[in-house]
């Protein structure tokens, strides 16, 4: 059943178009944002930050998410900050070459099939179409939601209270719309072991779009440069610990604590970068998780992206599944009238892409973070033998899902995908 009748008469009056609210204006809440404006709804989007967020570390969009972004105009956008990384270089502890790869190899992917992109980028050109055409709250988050018989009544952090048809967590790993729709999110968390902090230091190394990482059984430190020799790299301390490091989760300073204690002993590098670390001021500390849910619906409330299928980075594919989540769930809610068999289609399509990708994560980790000395041998005997390798087999698993065709527009709201500018 569509959610509309397309062929109706031009004299029959529409309906009153059905209103979402959307949590989040990362990635998943602007893709879903837009999609759910070309169907006919009316669209808030709330983000607790006071604009949408610039900079950030790479990453990257494959398969079946390229054809979202594609679909949605904003491709020629991407490729044009695409970054483009020359080579990723293994180190051992003390800074001896391991191996010297192209980054494609690494990854399993083919090498023009895929991007790269800053964080940053890629929020701006979801942005970008959809700052027009829906409702923005910048500043503010949801703190309470009353789901009742016609609506869900939500109180924001400002004070003003608003009801709408359905609400829509895209709100990240630590999704406060989950807490308070799903609960506690110790329920649907699965730590992974390890623990990582990302922050921008200066380029001593002089190092050009490229990846270098230093190695030693447990722990990691990697620097990024996505630009020139000038330009400030993007360092990436990860470390293993067995036990969930809760006490350092909303403290600063016992995440610095915890990541210099992890890295007592370092090499002179490895240690340089440990003490650039007390110098950013952009220090993003976190776990590796994922999160595993039964539903991702709750009567009027569902949840996208992050928020609901966090796959983790050690699978490289937190992004593509957010785009891809994001226009599926869309879909599913223009096709269907009903929230509850909207909520069921969309589940129905996406779960089984979800969960091929989060698969990927018993690779990346013990690919590329080994915790013992044997496995990281191991590792390093792989990554020799990729060189010799002709070419690169693509992870199925990034095109498992064929993008169906999008809902059909909303009369007013336009044919074609559309990409507004400033």
């Amino acid at each position: 059943m569509t959610s509309r009748s397309r062929s109706a008469s031009h004299s029959a009056p529409h309906p009153a178009p059905r209103t979402v609210l959307v949590v989040g204006a990362s990635i998943a809440g602007p893709t879903l944002a837009y999609w759910l404006h070309r169907s006919g709804f009316a669209v808030t989007v709330v983000e607790k930050a006071h604009a949408p967020r610039g900079g950030g570390y790479p990453i990257d969009v494959r398969g079946t998410a390229l054809d979202v972004v594609r679909r949605m105009g904003v491709l020629p956008r991407l490729r044009a900050a695409h970054v483009d990384t020359g080579r990723f270089t293994f180190l051992d502890a003390d800074g001896g070459e391991i191996v010297s790869l192209h980054p494609s190899a690494v990854a399993r992917s083919v090498e023009g099939q895929g991007l790269e992109v800053a964080r940053g980028d890629l929020t701006a050109a979801l942005y970008a179409t959809v700052r027009d055409d829906v409702e923005l709250r910048f500043d503010d988050h949801v703190t309470a939601l009353d789901e009742h018989q016609h609506g869900v009544d939500v109180t924001f952090r400002s004070g003003a209270r608003r009801t709408f048809d359905l609400v829509v967590g895209a709100d990240g790993v630590h999704s406060g719309t989950r807490a308070l729709a799903f609960g506690p999110e110790d329920r649907f968390h699965r730590y992974l072991g390890y623990a990582f902090a990302v922050f921008t230091m200066p380029n001593t190394l002089g190092l050009t779009h490229e990846l270098m990482m230093w190695s030693a059984p447990g722990r990691a430190a990697a620097l990024y440069a996505t630009g020139g020799a000038d330009d400030a790299v993007h360092a990436f301390l990860n470390f293993h610990r067995p036990a969930l490091p809760s006490h350092a989760l909303r403290d600063p300073d016992a995440q610095r604590d915890l990541v210099t204690s992890a890295y007592a002993g370092a090499g002179r590098q490895v240690a340089g970068i440990v003490d650039a670390m007390h110098e950013a001021d952009d220090l993003f500390f976190d776990t590796a998780g994922q999160i595993r849910m039964p539903r991702w619906s709750s009567g009027r409330v569902a949840l996208v992206g992050d928020a609901a299928f966090a796959p983790s980075f050690l699978t490289g594919q937190g992004s593509s599944l957010a785009l891809v989540g994001a226009y599926m769930l869309a879909r599913s809610l223009a096709e269907h009238r009903s929230h509850v068999a909207a909520f069921a289609a969309y589940e129905r399509d996406t779960r089984e892409f979800v969960t091929k990708n989060q698969a990927l994560v018993a690779d990346g980790g013990a690919r590329l973070f080994p915790t013992t000395a044997e496995a990281l041998e191991r590792r390093n005997t792989m990554l020799r033998a990729l060189v010799a390798m002709p070419g690169t087999t693509p992870e199925p698993a990034h095109s498992e899902l064929v993008l169906p065709e999008p809902a059909a527009p909303w009369p007013g709201r336009g044919g074609k995908p559309h990409l507004t500018r400033r």
